[in-house]
């Protein structure tokens, strides 16, 4: 049996206690980084661009309320559509890529 190393990381502790052993917690933890991901890298390159979020609301015909809740980490209702809107009012486009999970492996 592999022992277990002591740590302080209290992300990892929570890991072991809620996560590590539960399948479903786990999905909705690897769910909840992708939103968080997807709205960071969507405000990153709004920042980048130069843009506030009513200038990039324009570009995308939608409001800044709703550009705003885009770059929310807890948002979880990004389209694709509206992804392919904003990448195109930034110059740039959409690659999505599937890649192996640690449970999957």
């Amino acid at each position: 049996m592999k022992k277990r190393t002591t740590t302080t990381d209290a992300v990892e502790i929570l890991h072991r206690e809620f996560i590590a052993n539960d399948r479903e917690m786990g999905a909705l933890v690897q769910a909840a980084r992708a939103d968080a991901d997807i709205a960071e890298r969507i405000r990153e390159l709004r920042e980048k661009a130069g843009l506030t979020q009513r200038q990039l609301a324009a570009l995308v015909k939608t409001t800044s309320s709703a550009i705003s809740r885009l770059e929310g980490a807890d948002y979880h209702g990004h389209s694709l559509s509206m992804l392919h809107r904003i990448a195109a009012a930034l110059g740039r486009r959409v690659k999505i890529e599937f890649v192996q999970t640690k449970r999957s492996a």
